[in-house]
């Protein structure tokens, strides 16, 4: 049992044995946490417990830890580098105190929006591969960090510098700018510019929208291990029409104008040349044959200095696996994986110092690393089972281990395991319930350890192989969940239509009425690639749930099929037919929440946002008899207007799926609508386009249907202004009391 356990048991007695005081100390202390929870607190961000150390990453030496963190009760974040042998921190950079996220370009800003990011100060950094030194990019210029000295500012233009790389050496810095590629000599400030022939739609050495959007990949451009060469992309997007986003919230109004790939229309033209670090002509790789219209998954260079290159076919069954002479531009392929459905693209593609290589596949049905030759014949598999491997997380060459995070003991977990890289048993390394998220030194004789459950924030732990703990880095001692008194939920299962076990998560009001029958909501989301029920901080520090739970709300989430983390035939369910199991089953889960002696079935509502808020609105439309109201925020109503990659990847091109585009759409539904429907939308969001929500209106409209609407002029797919988010709040919980209160 965990000592948080034994804690809560040992109060419980306590206040047992002294009824009257204790009951009244306890409701004493339910009613200033109440207090605290305000709209003012769940709007603000981050969230409780979450101002945890992150973004860790060893020196090339291993002897310093590099990580960004908060100073004091403050809430920007600074570049710290820790000596690991003894524990003695310092300060590396501060962010500057003039610039920042105000003077960015829009392409910048963009990019940002792409990565969720939302913390203050410095947000992200790079460490040279083999020198103690990193840079950062501060309000659209660039900075250079070095132990013991003040951030040298390198850049200082109007545009901004992208994606800002120190060469392994640390000596020069590669940025794209304006469409092109540029190499700085960090002691000279000598520029030199690597690429030309940008042009409106075609750039060089920045990644294109569904690269960042959807395939995880966010730069376009790669230091050789010698720093003697770079590979960068050309992307050609003319093809793509251009995409009109209007601001119309400010008083000087302005278009933005993208070119965005819809589904089963022509995507971005990806070329790959590998360029002389010091200026010169490109060697063009050949990604295929005949057929361009595939997609660079992914690239980065084998300690011999060849390229590999994973090259991914429009159809998403296909990933190639090539190693390319970077002198001649020849290509071998080494491996293919194929599908019958899609390919899930990864990471774990890891070369070893004897030339073979690490990589990972779900040919089984789940995934699983495999150990490869060189010329890439399959030699081993590493690990098997009904249960996934999440990711391939570091080695230890010389002991000849391989570390993986997996689901190995259910869905619910996240534990990080090794194995040797001669096979044989799978060896547990984490022992603490929960969530683990681990950051490898090169060598894998260390790691940093962030681990939390939905009973403890996370707190960042140095640990050695075995797992044993060298130092605690970050105790996380944020005393506000605590004072906030927030509860994780409880964690349920039941069974969908095919025998399927679905997990759930429910918030109920403390102490409960004996007799009273509750409201009920669903906090939905049901798309692929997302779990939202876990033993993870993520689902206690959920402050709207803890807010609407103390307003006289049961809350509930489930993981419908396909979701991840449970193995291809689960998370494929819904292939072809979006919007069909994943109703069905949050249908189902409904009607088990509705059954609890507590919960009042005929007051049921839900809510989601993206792919959530798609799936409020279709669940509010296929089951009015179930819920009777809804929030649906920037849902996508059509899939028609979504993107190539996502898309495609599930409902194929519409030209080849009629009629399951047909069926996953929210338009033909609309005159379903008799319950009370809320839709919220940022008016400049370039993910899910306002035109989804304008698309609905109009259905809605035709079919003389009456709904609510909360637009933010200024918001793209996530609010971010607090302003806006304290009102998203308030109109959410009125909109709820007035339909079920």
């Amino acid at each position: 049992m965990s000592s948080n356990y034994f804690i809560l048991v040992t109060l419980a007695l306590a206040l047992a044995a002294r009824p009257g005081q204790g009951a009244g100390r306890n409701r004493a202390r339910s009613h200033e946490a109440q207090d605290r929870l305000t709209l003012e607190r769940v709007a603000r961000y981050p969230p409780p417990g979450m101002r945890v150390a992150g973004t860790f990453r060893f020196s090339h030496d291993g002897r310093h830890l590099y990580y960004l963190a908060v100073e004091g009760e403050g809430v920007s974040r600074t570049l710290f580098r820790e000596e690991v042998a003894t524990g003695a921190r310092e300060v590396v950079a501060r962010a500057p105190l003039t610039g920042g996220p105000s003077v960015l370009t829009p392409e910048e800003v963009l990019r940002r929006e792409r990565q969720r990011i939302q913390d203050k100060g410095i947000t992200h950094y790079h460490l040279a591969a083999a020198a103690d030194v990193a840079v950062f990019d501060w309000g659209g210029d660039v900075y250079l960090a070095r132990p013991g000295r003040d951030p040298a500012r390198l850049t200082e233009t109007p545009s901004s510098e992208i994606d800002p790389q120190l060469s392994p050496d640390g000596t020069r810095v590669a940025y794209a700018r304006d469409g092109e590629l540029y190499v700085l000599d960090v002691e000279t400030r000598v520029e030199t510019r690597l690429t030309d022939g940008a042009r409106d739609g075609v750039f060089h050495g920045t990644a294109e929208y569904i690269a960042q959007e959807e395939m995880d990949r966010p730069s376009g451009f790669w230091w050789s291990p010698d720093g003697t060469r770079i590979a960068c992309t050309e992307v050609d997007e003319t093809a793509i029409p251009v995409y009109p986003i209007v601001h119309q919230g400010t008083p000087a109004w302005e278009v933005e104008s993208s070119r965005y790939p819809f589904a089963g229309g022509p995507n971005a033209r990806v070329r790959l040349g590998v360029l002389p670090s010091g200026g010169g002509h490109p060697v063009w790789i050949p990604l295929a044959g005949r057929d361009d219209d595939v997609y660079l998954a992914r690239v980065r260079w084998d300690e011999d200095g060849t390229l590999l290159v994973q090259v991914e076919s429009r159809d998403q069954k296909s990933l190639k696996l090539l190693r390319a002479d970077p002198g001649t531009g020849a290509t071998t392929v080494l491996l293919e994986d194929r599908s019958d459905t899609w390919i899930n693209l990864h990471d774990d593609l890891r070369p070893l110092k004897d030339g073979r290589f690490l990589w990972s596949s779900e040919a089984t049905g789940f995934r699983h690393l495999e150990l490869h030759a060189r010329d890439g014949s399959l030699l081993l598999g590493l690990t098997s089972g009904d249960w996934p491997v999440d990711q391939l997380e570091g080695t230890a060459e010389a002991d000849g281990l391989v570390y993986f995070t997996a689901a190995k003991e259910g869905a619910m977990q996240r534990q990080l395991y090794r194995v040797s890289l001669e096979g044989g048993r799978v060896e547990r390394v984490t022992a603490e319930p929960g969530w683990h998220t681990v950051t490898f030194a090169r060598d894998g004789l260390l790691f940093v350890d962030l681990h939390d459950s939905a009973a403890a924030p996370p707190r960042a732990v140095l640990k050695d192989g075995a797992g044993r703990q060298v130092r605690v880095l970050d105790a996380n001692a944020d005393p506000e969940p605590k004072a906030l008194g927030l509860r994780p939920p409880e964690f349920v299962t039941l069974k969908a239509k095919d025998g399927s076990v679905l997990h759930g998560a429910i918030y109920r009001p403390r102490p409960m009425t004996a007799g009273r029958k509750y409201p009920a909501i669903v906090r939905v989301y049901g798309g692929p690639t997302a779990q939202s029920v876990k033993d993870a901080w993520e689902v206690t520090c959920d402050l709207r749930a803890q807010y609407l739970v103390r307003h006289g709300y049961v809350v509930f989430r489930l993981d419908n099929r396909g979701t991840p983390r449970r193995g291809k035939a689960f998370e494929t369910a819904l292939a072809k037919r979006l919007g069909s199991v994943e109703v069905e089953d949050q249908i189902a889960g409904a009607r088990y929440l509705a059954g609890l002696p507590y919960v009042d079935g005929k007051r049921l509502g839900i809510y989601g946002w993206s792919y959530g808020g798609y799936m409020a609105a279709r669940c509010l439309l296929k089951a009015p008899d179930l819920f009777k109201v809804a929030v649906a925020g920037a849902p996508v109503a059509d899939w028609d207007g979504y993107d190539t990659h996502y898309t495609e990847r599930y409902m194929g091109k519409p030209q080849e799926n009629l009629e399951g585009y047909r069926e996953s759409s929210l338009l033909p539904l609309a005159s379903r609508l008799d319950r009370r429907l809320l839709i919220v939308h940022g008016m400049i969001d370039e993910n899910v386009h306002f035109r989804h929500t304008a698309r609905l209106m109009n259905a809605l409209n035709s079919a003389q249907k009456r709904y609510d609407l909360l637009i933010f002029p200024d918001e793209r797919h996530l609010p971010r202004g607090e302003d806006d988010r304290r009102t998203m709040e308030a109109r959410l919980v009125e909109f709820f009391d007035r339909a079920l209160k």
